[in-house]
């Protein structure tokens, strides 16, 4: 298996997000408008709020695509007990890989409520160390939406505690769902960088 089925972290526990670990019709409803602030919650995400559950369905389906041909590794977020949101979904972090560059891109999305609480920064540890010593990547590369300054100050932390460095800004990087043509700021770290850190720790 390229990817683990399952991830600990000191306060998180990271499922394989599919079919088989959420219900369908329970997943809906973090990821729609019955989710408080779920428009907050996707300004800067590359979907918009499911607006039907076959939408949710067909999103699950293309994660386990995905994770079986080696592309993206996607986990459901569940804190452990004594934490905020313990027992619940609170988001899904994951690792988007390209092979042909070595490259490993993060991506997450927490519910509103559990904002604050740095789960992102943990879910960032778990997500280099998959990339780097598991997986033995080159590169990590991190993209933050311009105006998302929340987003930016947590990746410009976690990638200066593993030596990595803010490479710019990437013009026209993508567009949004409606079209909306978008920049990028770009943080990396290298498998060296992470190496020297780490022995820094």
């Amino acid at each position: 298996m390229l990817f683990p089925e399952e991830i600990e972290t000191e306060r998180l526990r990271l499922r394989r997000l599919c079919h088989n670990t959420v219900d369908v019709f329970e997943y809906h409803e973090l990821c729609s408008y019955h989710e408080p602030a779920i428009e907050e919650v996707t300004e800067y995400l590359p979907w918009d709020p499911h607006k039907t559950v076959k939408e949710t369905a067909d999103y699950l389906s293309k994660l386990e695509a995905k994770w079986e041909d080696g592309t993206r590794a996607e986990y459901a977020i569940r804190p452990k007990e004594g934490n905020p949101g313990a027992g619940e979904i609170v988001g899904s972090g994951g690792l988007i890989v390209d092979w042909r560059t070595r490259t490993g891109k993060p991506a997450i999305w927490l519910r509103q409520p559990f904002w604050g609480n740095k789960y992102s920064s943990e879910r960032a540890d778990a997500m280099l160390k998959l990339a780097f010593e598991r997986l033995e990547l080159d590169l990590i590369a991190v993209p933050v939406q311009d105006g998302n300054e929340r987003s930016r100050k947590a990746v410009e932390k976690y990638t200066d505690a593993y030596g990595g460095q803010y490479d710019g800004v990437i013009r026209n990087s993508t567009s949004r769902p409606d079209g909306t043509i978008i920049d990028h700021h770009r943080y990396t770290v290298t498998q060296e960088q992470y190496r020297d850190s780490m022995t820094e720790m």
